[in-house]
């Protein structure tokens, strides 16, 4: 147990790490309601999309995180080759294991795809100033869900045809261009948090901010557009042009991108201020799953695609996901994997996924 209070671990980012899991378990595994802000029962919508995007923030953090050796060492061009490779070297097997996941033919989005390039782009974010990686986060939020939906407008690709199989390389569900400015923004916050208290306050209300403006301004725009006009819109129109505000879950809009954006920064920094305190200690089952994430996220998958196999008619009689949720199998997956991570951590430490990346991407690095 004392592993995840060493000195050189922040308990607040597998806080927030555990939180992005569980919040795409809930996403996955049961029935989400749309989020309507004004309809507290909805609320539980708010995993939708949002977990995701926490998700790559903290790919962010954590380049964020390991990346001031980088540069201290930035003019050393062969002591700052080395991390880079071994963040490469990282980046490409969990790239290789989401396409690996992909084959279990699971009917959800599968996110590593995307996580494994954006690790790959921001291995060499991490030496940039805070003003390049505001710029980079600004303009990817603000221009890119324009080439995204125009890139986009043409539908989803035929499955099995040669573009669905460059969009599953590229992980297209979460467009790797625009989640850019998670990332950016996460490499911020993680110099922020490994500042103290007083800036990671200061990211907290910049969160805030940032989800006030994405979905009480942006949002409602595009919201209003596509309820009254329908997303069949003249591509290049002003009526399409509108329509990106949106901030609807996987819109990838502007709305959504400065809205959920916003929310993982304000998610980031509560969890880091409430891990200060000895809430951290009644939180230590999630603290577990955060600090062993590819293994909590592959077990699900893995869980589902074996029971979809094992189950008759689910995924063939059945549809494959209303059927496979008919079975209510978030409480079962989410407790055998919180035990399984639990028991993991107290016997043998770090996560067996985290620990055959970390050994093969060392030994490469």
């Amino acid at each position: 147990m004392a592993r995840l209070e060493s000195p050189d671990r922040i308990p607040g980012i597998d806080l927030a790490r555990g939180l992005a899991i569980l919040g795409m378990y809930v996403a996955h595994l049961t029935v989400v309601t749309p989020l309507e802000w004004s309809q507290p029962e909805t609320w539980l919508g708010v995993v939708e999309g949002r977990s995701a995007i926490l998700f790559a923030t903290l790919a962010g953090v954590s380049l964020g995180l390991m990346g001031s050796g980088i540069r201290a060492r930035a003019g050393e061009h062969s002591a700052a080759r080395a991390p880079r490779r071994a963040i490469t070297i990282r980046a490409l097997l969990i790239w290789t294991l989401g396409l690996l996941l992909l084959s279990l033919d699971a009917p959800v989005f599968v996110v590593l795809p995307a996580y494994g390039l954006l690790l790959v782009i921001g291995g060499f974010m991490v030496s940039w100033s805070g003003r390049a990686l505001v710029l980079t986060a600004a303009l990817a939020a603000t221009v890119v869900p324009f080439v995204v939906t125009l890139i986009d407008s043409g539908g989803p690709p035929e499955r099995g045809s040669a573009a669905d199989f460059v969009s599953d390389v590229l992980g297209w569900n979460y467009p790797f261009v625009l989640w850019l400015a998670f990332v950016a923004a996460g490499i911020i916050a993680g110099r922020l948090i490994r500042r103290g208290i007083g800036p990671t306050v200061l990211l907290l209300v910049s969160g805030v901010a940032l989800s006030v403006l994405g979905y009480a301004v942006f949002g409602p725009v595009g919201n209003h557009v596509i309820a009254r006009h329908g997303s069949d819109l003249q591509t290049g129109s002003i009526l399409w042009a509108l329509s990106v505000f949106r901030d609807d879950p996987h819109s990838n809009g502007v709305g959504e991108a400065f809205g959920s954006g916003g929310f993982a920064l304000a998610i980031l920094a509560l969890s880091v201020l409430v891990a200060t305190t000895s809430l951290r200690w009644l939180l230590w089952p999630v603290r577990v799953i955060g600090s062993m994430p590819l293994t909590a996220y592959t077990a699900h998958l893995l869980v589902w695609g074996i029971w979809i196999m094992v189950t008759p008619g689910v995924g063939s009689d059945i549809d494959r996901l209303q059927g496979f949720l008919a079975l209510d199998p978030f409480w079962p997956i989410t407790l055998g994997v919180t035990t399984g991570c639990m028991a993991w951590a107290l016997i043998w430490g770090k996560g067996p996924m985290e620990q055959l990346v970390h050994a093969v991407s060392a030994e490469a690095g």
